[in-house]
């Protein structure tokens, strides 16, 4: 049975197209709508401009109050019906209220071979440390920040003139790759992790 995905962004939404671009016709899964807390974002226009259903929750109207940001989310995905969430850009922290409600159906991708450098600036912290490889991975989401079980990651090695900017850049089309080769293999019930090379 095909399982519907909802995917959150908050911005231009790359990782969006890319697992968009790869549900066709043989995948186990569909994109059941696409939904962002930023009105503006160019994923909601793209997402539209392709016929795929969108939502919008605005976070700031409720302040500090995440609960009801997060029910308001729920409220919106219900008609959609999602199997899978998959976070593409998503600008927001979760909480564990609404993470436990979809335990074992949400993804996420990480810029960085996680367990290191959980969080934010990943691409400096790998440069500071002089790693020799650097890439992402795609992980369950659990309540534990950048926490969950590997579903797979993709490495590069750090070139002697990298920068945060050129390994972002580099590590976003590795993303593109595994993002996609993950959620479908999730998608058919097999969380064995898939491993990419550049």
């Amino acid at each position: 049975m095909t399982k519907g995905v909802a995917i959150f962004v908050s911005g231009g939404g790359s990782n969006m197209r890319a697992l968009v671009a790869d549900m066709v016709e043989d995948h186990p899964a569909r994109p059941a709508v696409v939904l962002s807390n930023n009105a503006d974002a160019g994923g909601i226009a793209w997402a539209r401009a392709q016929g795929i259903p969108t939502e919008v929750v605005d976070h700031r109207p409720y302040g500090a109050d995440r609960p009801a940001f997060e029910a308001a989310l729920n409220a919106a995905l219900a008609p959609h019906a999602p199997d899978i969430i998959c976070l593409a850009g998503f600008m927001r922290i979760l909480t564990a209220g609404f993470i436990d409600g979809w335990a074992g159906r949400m993804l996420n991708i990480h810029p960085s071979l996680l367990p290191k450098y959980k969080g934010l600036h990943t691409h400096a912290r790998v440069l500071e440390a002089q790693d020799a490889q650097h890439g992402c991975t795609v992980h369950e989401v659990t309540a534990a920040l950048d926490n969950g079980p590997m579903l797979g990651q993709a490495v590069l090695k750090v070139a002697p003139d990298d920068t945060p900017d050129s390994l972002a850049a580099r590590v976003l089309t590795l993303e593109h790759r595994l993002y996609p080769a993950v959620l479908r293999r999730f998608a058919a019930g097999d969380r064995t992790p898939v491993l990419l090379h550049a």
